[in-house]
């Protein structure tokens, strides 16, 4: 790049200009965190794709900002902009959907930042898995039930999946999932699921544009997934948890337990005992051998 020029010779330019991509969240505006708010103001200009993040988020922006919508760009025309940045000394705004950790094409960017000598931030954002949990109001790691999610998308979509990363071999963990990018090919879902292990009537939900104001969630057995789906007509921003946790109940936590105890509280003597006897019929129930020294969580 011509214009970044050293200011001594042999020396290497100081980076000119910043990137920051930042997590809008689901949708709605108020789950932007504030740090992301700040940056969008502090931004000459802000890239979002109008497909993917609520326009609600862009009242955030400087009314001086350029305000530039990728939804239809490549990643060569997002280049261009931030070739811009490196030349003018820009700050950038890149909005992305969801959280930016998650499928939101980040690296490639960073790696053209890098290679521009455009100094970089992320900010997270909240993911639409824990949208979904929140809308439902249900905890997605239910003691003696699940204790993982799982993160996943179905294979043969725009993106090849690595060898190994079969959703039938996920499911065969039994706990909670949260899969992406999936709705559309519905019905080879259900398949893969039922072919991992999961029940016919294990508990699915269905969750369109959480948190936008058309926002749609729906609950049904593994079994119906499919034809669910295909009857709301859904097949984009549409997210599917699946799992025992999203209806099991009646379990408690050892984190306000009683018996347990913490560098903050002691535990009570009875409700300790009977909080390791119960920790022993779980361990022999599910043929688990308790390692040496090992201490209930």
């Amino acid at each position: 790049m011509a214009d970044l020029t050293e200011t001594a010779a042999g020396a290497t330019p100081a980076p000119r200009g910043r990137v920051t991509f930042v997590g809008a969240g689901p949708g709605a505006a108020d789950l932007l965190t504030l740090r992301g708010a700040r940056m969008i103001s502090e931004a000459d200009v802000v890239i979002w794709a109008s497909s993917l993040v609520h326009p609600d988020v862009l009242a955030h922006a400087r009314d001086d900002a350029e305000i530039i919508d990728s939804a239809g760009l490549p990643l060569e025309g997002v280049r261009d902009v931030y070739r811009r940045a490196a030349r003018d000394g820009l700050a950038v705004a890149r909005i992305h959907s969801g959280d930016p950790a998650l499928w939101g094409a980040v690296q490639e960017q960073l790696e053209v930042c890098a290679a521009l000598g455009l100094a970089t931030a992320i900010v997270p954002g909240v993911s639409s898995f824990t949208a979904a949990a929140a809308s439902i109001q249900r905890e997605l790691t239910i003691p003696e039930v699940a204790q993982s999610v799982i993160l996943t998308r179905l294979g043969g979509g725009k993106t090849p999946m690595p060898a190994g990363e079969e959703i039938a071999g996920f499911a065969r963990h039994g706990t909670t999932m949260a899969l992406f990018l999936s709705a559309a090919r519905s019905g080879q879902l259900q398949d893969e699921l039922t072919d991992g292990g999961y029940p016919p009537d294990t508990p699915c939900v269905i969750a369109y544009r959480v948190s936008w104001p058309d926002e749609l969630i729906v609950r049904c057995a593994l079994a119906d997934l499919a034809a669910t789906v295909r009857a709301h007509k859904l097949w984009k921003h549409t997210l599917v948890l699946v799992g025992p946790a999203l209806a099991a109940g009646g379990t408690r936590s050892h984190l306000y337990h009683p018996g347990h105890f913490h560098g903050f509280r002691k535990a009570e003597r009875t409700a300790r005992v009977a909080l390791r006897a119960h920790d022993r019929a779980h361990d022999r129930t599910h043929d688990r051998p308790r390692e040496a020294g090992e201490q209930p969580a």
